[in-house]
């Protein structure tokens, strides 16, 4: 079994290298890691819907997401954002069109390459309240209480420690402020050759969590009004089990694991 660090090394060996690549490829992008080809799952993809959005910026948009969370974070014009995993500044550059020059976004992310090519994206945009991190999220960059609305996408369920993750975000927010963010979750029980698949984690599926526990998180951490706004069963593709599991591993799968699902949750540091 791979340590955290481990892990966070996967990740971050993957994600730089989409980073510099071309096509679009990751969580549930068009030639998805974990998804398969949006035709073949149940998962519908959401990059059509990122297109329609004010402050779209089609090189900031690498397919990693697993759904839209400014639909359900209530940012105002003016508020502080904090965007965790931010990538190449997709979502970072959404929050700016909603809070306008008054308020800032943060975005922030542990891989170097997606530092610089979100840079790079803003220098095009020439924003100056869009400030790009290079951090971890069990141990953000950022002081106490600076943060009206956190957001994240498709981030957190690859987080080895969740608990930190979530506890550091309780921090950075403002008291009465809170978080919006879409993430993976299973329902059921994940067999251990599956959460063992590197290949499968950076696709956001092996280092996901059960649905309840992902919650109790959430509240153990002292977060309140904690709730599901939306709720999307994806279908891993036999095909793609077929590569990275043995046929007893594929059993194991379809026997105990209910199903997993993206969710947009929200909860508020009161």
């Amino acid at each position: 079994m791979q340590t955290s660090e481990e892990l966070k090394n996967v990740v971050k060996e993957k994600y730089g290298e989409i980073a510099v690549s071309t096509p679009q490829s990751g969580c549930c992008g068009t030639t998805s890691s974990c998804c398969g080809d949006s035709s073949n799952v149940e998962f519908v993809m959401i990059g059509d819907e990122y297109k329609n959005l004010s402050g779209y910026v089609a090189d900031a948009d690498l397919g990693l997401g697993c759904g839209v969370p400014t639909e359900f974070a209530g940012i105002k014009k003016g508020d502080t954002v904090v965007d965790l995993g931010s990538g190449a500044g997709n979502d970072v550059f959404v929050v700016r069109a909603i809070i306008g020059e008054e308020g800032k976004v943060i975005g922030i992310d542990m891989t170097e390459q997606m530092i610089e090519k979100a840079n790079r994206n803003n220098a095009k945009l020439g924003y100056n309240n869009v400030e790009f991190k290079l951090g971890d999220i069990e141990a953000m960059p950022l002081e106490n209480n600076i943060a009206d609305v956190i957001v994240s996408n498709c981030v957190l369920n690859l987080v080895p420690d969740k608990v930190k993750a979530f506890n550091e975000m309780y921090r950075v927010l403002k008291p009465g402020a809170h978080f919006c963010v879409s993430d993976i979750v299973i329902q059921g029980e994940m067999s251990e050759e599956l959460k063992h698949s590197a290949a499968m984690y950076t696709g956001c599926v092996s280092g996901a969590i059960e649905q309840e526990e992902y919650l109790k998180i959430i509240d153990e951490v002292g977060f309140k009004n904690i709730e599901i706004k939306k709720s999307k069963r994806i279908a891993l593709p036999d095909d793609l089990l077929q590569k990275y599991l043995t046929e007893q591993g594929i059993k194991e799968y379809k026997e105990n694991l209910k199903g997993i699902f993206s969710i947009t949750v929200v909860g508020y540091k009161l």
